[in-house]
Parts: structure tokens; sequence; C-alpha cells
């Protein structure tokens, strides 16, 4: 069953679309349905985590590519943009 869970988590497929092996797909999703309105899961990362931590075999540094972060500015309303909307256009016209 948690490997029917992981399986469709990694394959990104429907539920219906999880192999047979690991039991029916509806007994799957209900199954991770109930674990993860009950916290089921997060205490299982908890654990495999604090286990890990423990023997030293979790990395806990953190990267971040400044490079792949994308950012907008806001606009006010009465402030068109530098190249003017079309009705900015017809009203200088």
């Amino acid at each position: 069953m948690i490997n029917g869970v992981l399986y469709r988590i990694r394959i990104g497929v429907q539920w219906r679309d999880v192999p047979e092996r690991y039991g029916p797909w509806k007994t799957v999703h209900e199954r991770h349905r109930r674990w993860s309105a009950a916290g089921t899961w997060e205490l299982l990362l908890q654990r495999v985590q604090a286990e890990a931590d423990a023997t030293g075999d979790i990395d806990w540094d953190v990267s971040v590519d400044a490079t792949s972060v994308r950012a907008h500015s806001a606009r006010s309303p009465s402030r068109p943009s530098r190249s003017g909307s079309a009705r900015d256009r017809q009203d200088s016209a």
C-alpha cells in the first residue's frame, strides 16, 4: 500500500492508474486519505528524518539558486506601462 502511494506521487498518475500489484486503487487512495487526515505521513517523515539525523545520514544544508527566481512589479492602475495601453494610444491620436 505504501509503495502504491509512493508510486502515484513519484509518477504523477491518477489514482485509477496505480498498478494492481499495489492493491486495489480505491484501497490505496482511501488509506492515503485517512493517513493524511490523521497526520500519519507527517509523523513517519519526522521519524525517518530524526533517525537519519542521529546517524549523520542527512545533510540539512539548503542552497537556493537566485537565477531561477522571477518577480514582477505591481503597477498602479493610474500608471500605464511604458508602452502604454491600446486605449492610451487611441486617446493621444
